[in-house]
């Protein structure tokens, strides 16, 4: 059994080119930053017209203002990014002791952002809802068709609900005693929860609301440079990697699976409290 520890710890030493080692090369240290800031990138690639183009509506009255649990989220979200950018220049600078300080901070700021996001959810939901029942009869009808897609987009933000404090668990298990699971973990969650930027991206192709296959597609091609320099790098796919796909394909099975399903329907209404 001692023979079998040793050879894992052997791999994982090899697989892992930890920033501070003989071995390691400039980028083992920056990747890591440059993925929070390539996150970061995604993400206002997509919000900002996204959030331009809603204010002028509520501005020429065409939508209902926004509720304060989304400017909550949106607070949360974006602090949450910036303490993975600032956690990860803190580990590529070699201040460890300070990053673990931080990271106390982000854990409340997860947890706090996947309460806030279940309470998101269903509020825009019923402001749409509401706005049908409330409508002339000839609209109202055609609004209550238009609810399949924030249905469909449950499923998404469900996965993401799941996901997201999972994956952050099993970074945060790891912790100090395996460093390459924790720092890879900590950005293959925060992943899982991009696709409400790409989403918004405008000039980006969409399959949405058709299918959910672009925000599978554009996830996996945003994690893309963090896993390449990796396999490069230590000839070896992280296990974190392994994990992360294992635990999503099932996701994104149900995910497509049940997409614009007359059983989805009705389930995600009964979900809000409306079937």
């Amino acid at each position: 059994m001692a023979t079998l520890a040793a050879n894992r710890d052997v791999i994982e030493r090899r697989s892992d080119v930890l920033s501070g080692t003989p071995r390691a090369h400039a980028v083992d240290r920056w990747i890591f930053v440059f993925m929070a800031a390539w996150f970061i990138a995604i993400v206002l690639a997509g919000f900002i017209p996204d959030s331009l183009m809603k204010i002028e509506a509520v501005r020429a009255g065409e939508r209902p203002p926004f509720p304060l649990v989304l400017h909550m989220h949106a607070v949360l979200m974006g602090s949450f990014l910036l303490l993975l950018l600032a956690q990860a220049c803190l580990m590529a600078t070699g201040r460890s002791a300070q990053h673990m300080r931080l990271g106390m901070l982000g854990i409340i700021v997860a947890l706090a952002l996947v309460v806030v996001g279940f309470i998101l959810a269903p509020t825009m939901y019923h402001i749409s809802w509401n706005a049908a029942q409330a409508a002339p009869l000839g609209e109202r009808e055609k609004l209550l068709g238009a609810l399949a897609v924030p249905e469909n987009i449950l499923l998404l933000q469900l996965r993401i609900g799941i996901l997201f404090p999972l994956f952050l668990a099993i970074g945060l298990k790891a912790g100090g005693r395996n460093a390459g699971m924790h720092k890879r973990m900590m950005f293959l969650a925060t992943a899982m929860a991009l696709p409400a930027g790409i989403d918004r991206i405008p000039w980006l192709l969409h399959s949405m609301p058709d299918s959910p296959l672009s925000p599978d597609l554009y996830t996996l091609m945003a994690i893309a440079p963090m896993f390449v320099w990796d396999v490069l790098r230590n000839r070896a796919v992280h296990s974190a990697y392994t994990i992360w796909i294992a635990v999503s394909i099932p996701f994104a099975v149900a995910v497509h699976g049940l997409w614009d399903t007359p059983m989805w329907h009705q389930t995600a209404r009964q979900i809000m409290g409306v079937g």
